[in-house]
């Protein structure tokens, strides 16, 4: 029998037995001189009155009961899901990159400002661009980042544009940025072989155009190898190229983004370079641009002086400004740098090829059982359908909800939104082929047992700290008011 824990709050030991911590028998000072009475609580604060140890054993058990990528699987499809070496941390943690302040003296972190240079300069080595900023802090940071500067590329030409062009099966950040950034957004078809429909690109494409945002290789996990001639059309019409780097792992050191074209490009270190990014943080996302978009880049940029001492070029120029503090997210950056650093060229060309046919292992293992609906040119990552399964009553969901129970992250499901029933998987490029073939076996038994197992899979997950849902229910009796429980404990 499982044994069930209760929270923090019902273990509120404040009753009539309790006996709390005694009041102070020392002054002192009074409220109304030592604080301004508009900051003083009025009422008591509903915190559980509880031993040291029961808070202790709180966090720790929270602590175990999110999932994340030391502790197993983490096959989370476009996330990038990798295993972080700690010395990366232990190198972030020193306090000399810990402890600097945005305005700190140029003087005095001469170190940190050579690392965010030598950074930008892998950077530039790795996608073919002129000059990358370091600030943006997010992916999607980066993408508002990239689109404000296509956008100051075309104001600072008098060219009058409107429209920002995506995939259909583009990241859900994608067109809110465009949005955001002040543009409109047309989406454009798949063909049959998971890439972008040629014909239906040409058809959209007009001198309203300021550019593309394509993700290489694509949200389905394909290469999108007509990109040439994609950039020609798009650079035709005076568009820009946009890069969502979101799929980066995939060609490190095998294929650089400037070359296919692309004007901008935003990198996910926080997915590529080392630092997991489970429970939305932390994250950076540098924007990299051809020579004749750098002026128009974020102030400042870190540059290097005749006599090789670093300095924060605040050039204001016809850049669209400062967008975070002058070193965007320097633990990310530190990261980033060590991870490049330990493994050079050759190394980084490993990390793709290995998650490349990571991929393509587990892919191939599963394509007997579930319908794949792009089989060609997998590169990192490939989405598989759970029609079929559907067909004989358990959904995508339903299979999503099993894998919880066998200790593994479940898969990005229902995205791309273009393949009905979509589980999309990237194992990358750390996980052996031992899990690998744990977790196929494991989707292979559920496919293989709908019929004779359909009401206990409909059941799970049971082993996780939250059982199974009515969702129904919960959804049309939503309660996220946390002060509820409390509530019962009066």
């Amino acid at each position: 029998m499982i044994r069930e824990i209760p929270t923090i709050n019902k273990k509120n030991r404040k009753t009539e037995k309790y006996i709390d911590i005694p009041k102070f028998d020392v002054e002192f000072l009074s409220l109304d001189e030592s604080i301004d009475k508009s900051m003083i609580r009025k009422n008591r604060t509903s915190i559980p009155h509880v031993a040291e140890p029961d808070v202790v054993r709180h966090y720790t058990n929270l602590s175990s009961k999110n999932h994340h990528v030391d502790q197993d699987f983490y096959p989370l499809g476009s996330c990038t899901m990798k295993y972080n070496p700690k010395i990366n941390d232990k190198i972030a943690s020193n306090p000399n990159f810990t402890d600097m302040h945005p305005d700190q003296s140029e003087e005095d972190i001469q170190g940190s400002l050579k690392l965010m240079y030598r950074l930008e300069q892998m950077l530039n080595s790795i996608t073919g661009m002129t000059r990358t900023t370091l600030q943006p802090t997010a992916g999607s940071q980066g993408e508002f980042v990239g689109l404000l500067t296509m956008k100051k590329y075309h104001e600072f030409r008098k060219n009058n544009k409107k429209i920002v062009l995506i995939p259909e099966s583009a990241h859900g950040t994608n067109p809110a940025s465009v949005i955001l950034s002040g543009y409109e957004v047309v989406q454009v078809k798949t063909s049959d072989e998971g890439c972008t429909d040629l014909d239906d690109l040409k058809s959209k494409v007009n001198e309203d155009v300021a550019g593309m945002m394509l993700t290489q290789p694509n949200t389905l996990g394909i290469f999108e190898k007509d990109i040439l001639e994609i950039s020609k059309i798009i650079h035709d019409v005076d568009g820009l190229m946009y890069m969502d780097g979101a799929n980066l792992n995939a060609l490190l050191s095998i294929s650089r983004p400037a070359d296919m074209g692309f004007d901008i490009t935003h990198m996910n270190l926080h997915k590529t370079f080392s630092t997991p990014h489970g429970g939305g943080g932390p994250g950076a996302g540098p924007i990299g641009v051809v020579g004749k978009l750098v002026d128009f880049l974020p102030s400042p940029m870190i540059d290097k002086s005749e006599n090789d001492t670093y300095f924060l070029n605040k050039n204001e120029g016809s850049t669209i400004g400062s967008i975070h503090s002058n070193f965007g997210n320097v633990g990310v950056l530190v990261r980033a740098y060590c991870y490049i650093k330990s493994l050079g060229d050759e190394g980084l060309r490993d990390v793709s090829r290995n998650a490349i046919i990571n991929a393509n292992y587990l892919k191939k293992r599963l394509s007997d059982y579930y319908d794949v609906p792009f089989f060609d040119n997998t590169m990192h990552e490939f989405v598989i359908s759970a029609v079929n399964q559907k067909n004989k009553g358990l959904k995508a969901l339903d299979i999503a909800k099993l894998i919880l129970d066998k200790g593994f992250h479940a898969p990005t499901i229902y995205f791309p939104t273009n393949v009905p029933e979509a589980m999309m998987m990237e194992p990358t490029e750390t996980e052996s082929k031992d899990t690998l073939d744990t977790f196929a076996d494991y989707l292979i038994y559920i496919s293989e047992n709908i019929e004779t197992k359909l009401a206990e899979f409909l059941e799970s997950p049971s082993n996780t700290p939250v059982k199974r849902l009515n969702e129904t229910k919960a959804n049309r009796e939503l309660n996220l008011n946390w002060q509820d429980e409390l509530s019962d404990n009066k």
